[in-house]
């Protein structure tokens, strides 16, 4: 489980500000969207770190909730975000009616799964204005890594990371569903501020 939620406990300086970096450029792409949201989702919460962080930048009046397949780790969000509606649901099959949520968050999660874009159709369906998704930024990612003598055997790779893009493929791969309204490349990271394709 570290590899989830390391980046987040690091008592490491570089890695705080690494953390910070990000979460001001996730804030920069809410800021894009013109705000105005009332509701907001994060799908694939983890341990809840993230929703954390997400609540504190959302505008005040704003319905937020957070989903999250591991049985353990919806405990660990649910325990860290108490105030919060935290269910448990696949991102294949998100348990919500269609443009429910004005807003919907998708933080490192689409390098871990089988089928990406199996994901993002569900996101798109989901999401009624934007959505706000982030992916290591490859090669970058494992060169970082192995430039700190990280994951040496695996050339650098995150455990548990069976998809790779830089932000140029990312870019790409939503493209079959989303319009990219704009990115921010935080150090090693790609983030996307998306808004869903007409079908």
């Amino acid at each position: 489980m570290k590899e989830f939620t390391g980046k987040y406990t690091s008592n490491s300086g570089i890695a705080q500000r690494l953390i910070e970096h990000f979460f001001t450029a996730v804030e920069s792409l809410y800021r894009r969207t013109g705000c105005g949201m009332s509701s907001a989702l994060e799908v694939g919460a983890g341990e809840g770190f993230s929703t954390r962080r997400l609540h504190a930048m959302l505008d005040e009046g704003v319905s937020f909730e957070a989903s999250e397949l591991l049985p353990d780790q919806v405990k660990a969000a649910r325990s860290r975000n108490p105030q919060l509606r935290i269910t448990q649901e696949s991102i294949y099959d998100l348990q919500r009616l269609a443009d429910s949520a004005d807003l919907v968050f998708c933080l490192e999660v689409l390098e871990h799964l089988e089928e990406p874009r199996k994901a993002l159709a569900e996101l798109a369906r989901v999401a009624r204005h934007y959505v706000i998704v982030s992916t290591p930024n490859e090669p970058l990612w494992r060169v970082l890594n192995f430039a700190r003598g990280k994951y040496l055997r695996d050339w650098g790779n995150t455990p548990g990371h069976i998809q790779h893009w830089s932000t140029r493929s990312l870019c790409d791969l939503v493209a079959e569903r989303f319009e990219v309204c704009a990115l921010e490349k935080p150090l090693p990271w790609s983030c996307l501020l998306l808004k869903p394709r007409a079908t």
